[in-house]
């Protein structure tokens, strides 16, 4: 197979320039994340018509001409499980990628396997089978060999025709609207994410009181910061049940965290008194500003009612071949149960009333906890024994699909 090698920026100019005239563009790319503060570009793999290239990001500075490109719209971007992928455009270019087409989503709008790997998609589609032999190869060795190189491009080759297939079936399914909507809402998600204080997610943080929960917040916008600086993992430069221990210590003295088991470590010495002011300005934050505690949701969804739910999404995902993945998870539904509980007085509307999701799901379930639809088996023996009734046992219709 011929591929270019775009290892300047006068090559990537070029194939910018080429690339702007497709209406379909594919694309991959191979990072690596185990120690880095964020994941590294190390490969990025495009396929359109006749042009089929391997970028090197280790290669070119700025490779932000081509993330720019990918966030224009007129276009359709093919890319596989694109997590990653939206959060290098947006690092790059400040935007969503334009036109964004996920094999991986599209495949479970449709009943499919979610979520599949690529090469169990591209089976399944093309009967085409990929090799998985590089699949832990270090992609920041240069130069990459000629396997890692076969590999990288065979991926993405495929994309256009799974595209076809997938856009087709989606659309004969009258889904392309969902699809949409779903790409539109995960690219919002990530792009949030990227900015979003993740300080309540610090192991063992749960049950400190108001003021303990400031000094993990405190304690972990350093350790952020820090790990910006040196471009390690987050936890690498301060462990969560260390956060967690200085806390509940409660002390702006260096040499009481000095004291803390595990704190005597190398990296600390030079960074005590830092943590000390992290936890005195956490100590002089104002009542009114520390943190609140979340309120637990196991007290308020009682658990079989959650059970009952997640049968019945289930249910509902089966009759209209769909993914339950996507659908939505046993928090989405304690979510609903404890909206609907509290009168839809508290809180944003939960994701299950939300576009498709409340048009295929969340009807049915406020009717479900207002005792106007039960569930019964209807055949034992069927893939799918259940079936939505009235709460007086006459047949009910299921929840419609309705049309993307």
């Amino acid at each position: 197979m011929k591929y270019e090698i775009i290892s300047t920026a006068a090559d990537l100019e070029d194939l910018c320039d080429r690339l702007a005239e497709k209406s379909v563009i594919g694309f991959d790319t191979e990072f690596v994340s185990e120690d880095r503060y964020r994941p590294q570009l190390c490969l990025i793999q495009v396929a359109a018509g006749e042009i089929v290239a391997v970028i090197d990001p280790l290669k070119i500075e700025d490779t932000t001409p081509f993330w720019e490109l990918l966030s224009e719209p007129g276009r359709t971007v093919v890319a596989h499980a694109a997590r990653e992928e939206i959060r290098f455009c947006y690092r790059h270019s400040g935007r969503a990628i334009g036109g964004l087409f996920d094999t991986q989503l599209a495949a479970g709008f449709i009943g499919g396997e979610y979520p599949a790997s690529l090469s169990n998609l591209a089976l399944k589609l093309l009967g085409v089978k990929l090799s998985k032999g590089e699949t832990r190869t270090n992609w920041r060795t240069r130069p990459l060999t000629q396997a890692q190189l076969n590999y990288a491009v065979r991926d993405v080759t495929e994309l256009e025709a799974m595209h076809r297939i997938l856009r087709d079936a989606v659309s004969e399914a009258g889904r392309l609207g969902w699809l949409e909507e779903e790409t539109e809402v995960n690219q919002q998600a990530i792009h949030q994410s990227e900015n979003r204080e993740n300080w309540h997610r610090v192991s063992g943080a749960t049950g400190l009181t108001p003021r303990q929960g400031e000094i993990v917040r405190q304690l972990w916008r350093w350790r952020d910061q820090r790990a910006r600086e040196v471009d390690r993992p987050a936890k690498w430069v301060f462990r969560d049940d260390l956060i967690v221990e200085v806390a509940r210590s409660g002390s702006d003295d260096p040499r009481v965290i000095r004291g803390i088991r595990g704190m005597e470590f190398r990296h600390f010495h030079d960074h005590y008194d830092d943590l000390a002011a992290a936890v005195r300005r956490a100590l002089e934050t104002p009542d009114c500003d520390l943190p609140r505690r979340e309120r637990g949701r196991s007290k308020r969804a009682a658990p079989m009612l959650a059970q009952f739910l997640n049968t019945s999404i289930a249910c509902v995902c089966r009759q209209h071949q769909i993914a339950p993945m996507i659908v939505g998870n046993t928090d989405d539904v304690r979510d609903l149960i404890e909206y609907e509980l509290d009168g839809g007085r508290e809180g944003e509307q939960p994701a299950l009333l939300r576009g498709w999701r409340g048009r295929i799901v969340g009807e049915a379930f406020r009717r479900l906890l207002r005792g106007e639809l039960a569930i019964r088996v209807a055949d034992p023996y069927a893939a799918q024994p259940l079936e939505f009734v009235a709460s007086d046992g006459t047949a009910a219709p299921t929840p419609t699909a309705g049309r993307g």
